[in-house]
């Protein structure tokens, strides 16, 4: 029997980490977590997103118990648990430390352009943070995992992933130690039952699809005002991009 593995996989906000949870989603060995970090993120900063209340309502908002959950037993008797996590939900006082206690997750990363983010998130919230773009977080658990492992743990490109389905899914998979299945490029049209409920304000693209879209290089530029902010973050991505799988 595979051992069992909660894969934490890291992503800022607009890259194509729906999809990812949609390919791990047809996995028959894989379940899926939406967000667990969401309502306590929701709640603690107060930002407005469409369906906050309701969010932090149904869903558990103390960060300690989020942490004892996603370390937990894996639902359905599946030897995979995919965790898709946003980055920059993880506020600065939730102790990040004990997310490498005793070797639970298993973590890895999906990164984006950053330009291609602040493009696309800005169109929704004009004045993104650095927080917000999750790199300073991705980056910093990066070196301390790697650190802790002493290698450095998966790292794939959205563009990579657009570009080339079946060899990105495939190295992860196998730097992983799991087998690639060519269900993975493919999902039902739909929301997903284990999609958290935000997703009808977020997910019409992916519900739309029913696999990974075609690449289409967008050469993206940002905004004066964002520069001093892209090119903090320029660093880190490059920074991660050289690991990428």
């Amino acid at each position: 029997m595979p051992k069992p593995m909660r894969l934490a996989m890291w992503s800022g906000p607009r890259n194509l980490s729906t999809a990812l949870m949609r390919s791990f989603s047809s996995r028959p060995d894989a379940a899926v977590l939406d967000e667990p970090f969401y309502a306590h993120y929701l709640k603690h900063t107060g930002i407005d997103h469409p369906g906050r209340d309701k969010t932090i309502a149904a869903y558990e908002n103390d960060w300690e118990k989020v942490i004892d959950f996603i370390c937990g037993p894996i639902p359905g008797a599946k030897t995979v648990w995919y965790q898709k996590h946003m980055a920059h939900h993880m506020l600065p006082h939730i102790d990040s430390q004990r997310l490498l206690e005793n070797g639970a997750l298993t973590h890895a990363f999906l990164i984006r352009d950053p330009a291609e983010v602040i493009n696309s998130y800005t169109k929704v919230f004009p004045d993104m943070t650095l927080a917000e773009t999750g790199l300073p977080y991705q980056a910093d658990l990066f070196a301390r995992v790697k650190k802790l492992t002493g290698h450095a743990p998966p790292v794939i490109d959205a563009s990579d992933l657009l570009i080339d389905p079946p060899r990105t899914l495939a190295r992860l998979c196998n730097s992983l130690g799991i087998t690639f299945t060519d269900r993975m490029l493919h999902w039902p049209k739909g929301a997903h039952p284990d999609d958290g409920n935000w997703g009808v304000h977020w997910y019409a693209n992916v519900n739309g699809s029913t696999g990974f879209e075609r690449y289409r290089p967008r050469h993206a530029t940002v905004a004066e005002r964002f520069e001093p902010m892209f090119n903090e973050v320029r660093k880190l991505y490059e920074e991660l991009s050289e690991y990428r799988l």
